[in-house]
């Protein structure tokens, strides 16, 4: 039976370390889907589709990571996905309590779910898709924080301020 995990997020955009916590997952479990979150509620700098693009760019020759869409129940997807763990990164403290949340309701709604937290690397323990998106806007250096390609969607994408 294959050990298959989801990797849930909004990857707006991809940084290091949400690299980094798919390459650590990837030698845990059989699978990695890297599940990307449709919220059309949420003001998303990259479209789902790019996003999509960008993961598939920066994982194409690892065969154990997919990349995919989904909307509505975490639980639902990891159903569909015949998986039975989340990951999640904790990166700082206050993480906890909204991740020990999450994992608590999914288990609640699927008893069969359980949620498996990893933490990064401690160079990219602080970085959020949120701050490398305001640094970058406000004409900082971004570079080793996102892979490559992130970095030149950054750019084509967001002008910085002067």
């Amino acid at each position: 039976m294959k050990r298959i995990a989801v990797y849930p997020g909004s990857f707006d955009p991809m940084t290091n370390g949400h690299v980094d916590l798919i390459r650590r997952g990837c030698h845990i479990f059989d699978k990695v889907v890297v599940a990307v979150l449709r919220n059309v509620e949420k003001d998303a700098l990259f479209d789902v589709g790019e996003r999509l693009a960008m993961i598939r760019a920066v994982f194409r020759r690892e065969p154990k990571v997919s990349v995919k869409a989904f909307s509505g129940l975490l639980v639902s997807f990891v159903r569909n996905e015949k998986a039975h763990v989340v990951v999640r990164g904790l990166r700082v403290v206050s993480d906890f309590e909204y991740e020990f949340q999450m994992a608590l309701m999914n288990r609640r709604l699927d008893p069969e779910v359980e949620t498996i937290f990893l933490t990064p690397k401690e160079e990219l323990s602080y970085l959020s898709s949120r701050l490398v998106k305001q640094v970058h806007e406000l004409g900082g250096n971004v570079s080793g924080l996102v892979p490559p390609l992130v970095l030149r969607a950054l750019q084509r994408k967001m002008p910085r301020r002067p």
